[in-house]
């Protein structure tokens, strides 16, 4: 059973940092495109960066540009997400996904990702 699990959300203060992974499991991703995307309170789901089986053309959205990092660790199938400089609207669930496709490349889309974490809780403080 494939199975992707976000950590490492929480409560920050605004321009603070933190550093969400998402582990998975159950079969390995390292030829896999993975991605991030958020879903704030009443709105609906963002895309906010993905990274494909190579990690080195990582893509993000404009809004968190120069200030958010996704990155890979294929050995231990995980995926990560350096986000500095938060912002309270920043506040929203954190989802890691996956492409079951092999040498996918990153997408904006939700359909470009097969595989979903639960969700990881971020909330900034003003």
């Amino acid at each position: 059973q494939v199975r992707l699990v976000e950590s490492g959300g929480g409560l920050v203060q605004s321009v603070g940092l933190l550093r969400p992974s998402c582990a998975a499991s159950g079969r390995t991703f390292s030829m896999n495109a993975m991605g991030w995307f958020r879903q704030a309170p009443g709105k609906e789901l963002a895309f906010v960066a993905a990274i494909d089986y190579s990690g080195g053309n990582p893509d993000s959205a404009d809004t968190v540009k120069g200030r958010f990092t996704i990155s890979r660790h294929n050995p231990k199938n995980t995926v990560y997400l350096q986000m500095n400089s938060l912002k309270p609207e920043e506040t929203a669930v954190y989802y890691c996904a996956a492409a079951s496709t092999v040498l996918s490349t990153t997408s904006r889309l939700t359909l470009g990702y097969d595989y979903w974490g639960q969700g990881t809780q971020v909330t900034v403080s003003s």
